[in-house]
């Protein structure tokens, strides 16, 4: 498969019109469509289904779509990374995280990156622990930042100098509320609303003194914000972190976890990840700060 033949099969994927997308390719349409059946040939795959005003795309071609947007993606970090000066540190640096407080200080750490090369740019991608390690092993990240358990063996890491506590996201109208925090008896018959990454989290089973099948969980999301909209709704109650939602002035109210549930925190990135200037630096001014107690990370 030739990139340019992916690049044709993108724009057709994002119109759902041949006509559409050989216009914003500057091909005329049958140009295109010969393209387009040769890629289905050379794969032995249809790819797509024609209808008369519009394109939609089979499983094998949605598959094609996915992987090739992470192809082309990386083509263009690859150019970059190559192509920019060799005096100045400049390029780009991409972080998968999950939400935390706490990246709050890798931002800080990068801001101050910045300053001193300004040709820096900071991308963060937003996804649970199961998303983020998806894209490093693809190399579409530089870094992931981890909460609790991580592989050892296949990703190297730095401990960063945070941990997360978990609590739970609740209305300010329950029962529950007036505590200072909640037990494991408090949430045994309460209907509970657990991050998908829970399901590989054993820790907060064991905190619960109870198996997945014995608890009523109702609901599993990957972004908290949903999850604080099913609480306003009066779903159940929302398993979180500290500092992820701002009940200030809300109808909900967070409250920790007694005794105390925790997640540390780690930098991961592949054993084979070669770095680009920018991401070099970084993790370098990480290092430095890390081994420098009185200075904090960022």
């Amino acid at each position: 498969m030739e990139l340019r033949v992916l690049h044709y099969f993108l724009a057709v994927a994002r119109e759902q019109n041949i006509s559409a997308a050989a216009q914003s390719l500057h091909l005329t349409q049958p140009t295109l469509s010969r393209q387009l059946k040769e890629l289905e040939e050379e794969l032995g795959k249809q790819l797509m289904i024609r209808g008369s005003r519009s394109i939609s795309l089979t499983d094998e071609g949605m598959l094609l779509r996915k992987r090739a947007e992470e192809i082309l993606e990386l083509v263009d970090r690859t150019e970059q990374e190559i192509t920019q000066s060799s005096n100045a540190i400049s390029g780009d640096i991409y972080i998968g995280a999950g939400e935390t407080d706490g990246v709050r200080q890798l931002i800080q750490t990068v801001k101050r990156l910045q300053e001193s090369s300004p040709g820096i740019r900071f991308h963060i991608v937003s996804g649970d622990a199961v998303d983020v390690c998806e894209r490093l092993d693809k190399g579409l990240l530089d870094f992931g930042v981890l909460l609790g358990d991580i592989d050892k063996i296949k990703y190297q890491y730095v401990e960063l100098p945070t941990k997360d506590t978990w609590g739970v996201l609740m209305q300010r109208s329950s029962p529950l509320a007036q505590q200072s925090a909640v037990s494991p008896r408090d949430l045994w018959d309460k209907p509970l609303i657990l991050s998908r990454q829970v399901d590989n989290k054993s820790g907060l089973y064991r905190w619960l003194g109870k198996e997945p099948s014995e608890l009523h969980t109702v609901a599993t999301y990957n972004l908290i914000y949903n999850a604080s909209l099913m609480v306003d709704e009066g779903m159940g109650y929302a398993f979180t972190l500290d500092k992820l939602v701002n009940t200030t002035g809300s109808g909900l109210c967070f409250r920790p976890l007694t005794p105390k549930l925790e997640l540390g925190m780690y930098l991961v990135w592949k054993k084979s990840q070669v770095f680009s200037k920018a991401a070099e630096a970084f993790l370098e001014r990480v290092r430095n700060q890390l081994s420098c107690p009185q200075e904090e990370l960022g």
